[in-house]
């Protein structure tokens, strides 16, 4: 498959586009590669001033455009694998149906689509959830469901928090990536090898990704040295991961699609690889259920889907079947409600919903 292009082209004059100047989306880019690095080297990589940079971020946070939020281990949250649920609705009845889901807390993502299926959700099974209740009772006895048809995550090779906007230079992701975060210790396999300082220290940093020690040490009543070497653990062990929140459109990739592949059990290891360096790739995963592969991906334009199916997919024989759904509308992603191209509130009680 072709490697992403270093610059971004601006296809169309949308008015949501338009809402972000070049310097922006420079920042974006910046943030999506190393979202914790400090305005000082912000500004230093961007050829800009630290007044302007700082301008900047404030202005996008401010629109409801921008958020650098922390992304918690899936150990620390969950009991087991996410499930990847497809809905049909009764006619006219989809959106009433998507406001009702939106209550679960466990929704992670939802879409409204066209093809198949007309909802797509990701569903967690958080700490405390009885994923088999959910799954088999609430979720298909919701009012306006006709039929739901779930599949187990074996294996979630690309996440979100990894798409990237490539407009800037080597040299530049070079420099940024001597401030993104590296895991260099153990994992935390259960929220309750947590400690009450850590526990705190994560819910400051699951809503702001860029919170500094300063910030952390006066929330929680400690010496910053105290803050600072505590939130260098949580982020070294991996237990929680900066992101970026910003809907695709306003960076030119209006056309969320999901394609469901199968697969010759084979050449799954390899198409995953392969799908999850594609530059439109925000989900990648193996699946148990009626298809092999999920991709997820976000497209300039409709013939830029097409390209991917016929000329990337068509590239693999393994791949048998393809069926597409289309996104309509984006209600949520990663438990952050979605306004058009704003971000809205996010879900409250996922963390932590118990420590035992």
């Amino acid at each position: 498959m072709p490697s992403p292009t270093v610059t971004t082209r601006r296809t169309s004059a949308r008015p949501e586009e338009r809402l972000l100047d070049d310097v922006d989306l420079d920042l974006v880019a910046a943030l999506q590669i190393a979202p914790r690095t400090p305005v000082n080297a912000l500004a230093d990589v961007l050829d800009s001033s630290p007044s302007t940079i700082a301008r900047r971020l404030s202005r996008l946070r401010a629109d409801r455009l921008l958020r650098v939020v922390g992304r918690l281990d899936w150990p620390l949250i969950t009991t087991e694998n996410p499930r990847q649920v497809w809905i049909t609705c009764a006619p006219g009845r989809s959106e009433e149906v998507a406001r009702r889901l939106l209550e679960l807390a466990e929704v992670q993502t939802l879409l409204l689509t066209t093809g198949s299926a007309d909802i797509y959700c990701s569903v967690y099974p958080l700490l405390g959830t009885d994923i088999f209740d959910l799954l088999t009772h609430r979720l298909p006895a919701t009012e306006g469901i006709v039929s739901t048809e779930s599949q187990l995550v074996l294996r979630a090779h690309t996440l979100g928090q990894t798409w990237r906007l490539h407009r800037l230079s080597e040299d530049r992701t070079a420099q940024l990536r001597e401030h993104a975060v590296q895991v260099t210790r153990e994992r935390l396999t259960s929220p309750g090898r947590l400690s009450e300082l850590e526990r705190r220290t994560l819910e400051l940093m699951v809503a702001n990704g860029r919170i500094p020690a300063a910030d952390i040490a006066r929330e929680l009543g400690v010496s910053r040295s105290t803050a600072y070497r505590t939130a260098q653990s949580l982020l070294e062990c991996g237990a929680l991961v900066p992101r970026v929140e910003i809907e695709p459109t306003l960076l030119g990739f209006p056309l969320n699609a999901l394609l469901s592949l199968t697969v010759l059990p084979q050449a799954i290891p390899g198409l995953l690889d392969t799908l999850g360096a594609h530059p439109s790739a925000r989900q990648v995963s193996m699946v148990a259920g009626s298809s092999s592969v999920i991709h997820y991906g976000v497209f300039r334009d409709e013939e830029d889907l097409a390209r991917f199916i016929t000329t990337d997919l068509g590239a693999f024989p393994a791949v048998t079947t393809v069926n597409t759904c289309v996104g309509v509308r984006v209600l949520r992603r990663h438990w952050t409600a979605r306004d058009g191209v704003r971000l809205g509130e996010r879900v409250a009680g996922l963390w932590p919903r118990s420590t035992s």
